[in-house]
């Protein structure tokens, strides 16, 4: 049974940068593409940025574009989100998710099979 294990979130001040790793085990890693999520106190959860299998193909919601890069290796069955500009909003809980999909529907939750348990990223003024 495939398993998803977020690290690197925490608290950073506005403008810095952190980066967050989802390590993947007891799952063929390089089959799914992989996505980040992220929900913030009492919003819905929303997608941020998706990869394909290859890492060929990318898709980032425009709020993240030029901040935000997604990136996987998989040899390390790891997906990676580097965040830079951090802004007060995005302030949330982010998941990965993994899932037989591509880039026209990386953006709908329902579109991944697996789901990590979250990591908390505080930005702070």
């Amino acid at each position: 049974q495939g398993q998803l294990a977020e690290h690197g979130g925490g608290l950073v001040q506005a403008g810095g940068s952190l980066r967050l790793s989802c390590a993947a085990s007891g799952l063929a890693f390089s089959y799914y593409a992989m996505g980040w999520f992220r929900q913030a106190p009492e919003k819905e959860r929303e997608f941020v940025a998706g990869i394909s299998r290859s890492g060929t193909n990318t898709h980032y919601i425009d709020s993240v574009k030029g901040r935000f890069t997604i990136s996987r290796d998989n040899a390390k069955n790891t997906v990676y989100l580097q965040m830079n500009s951090l802004r007060l909003e995005d302030t949330a809980v982010y998941y990965c998710a993994g899932g037989s999909t591509f880039v026209p529907t990386m953006s709908r939750p329902n579109s991944y099979d697996f789901w990590g348990q979250g990591t908390q990223v505080t930005v702070s003024s």
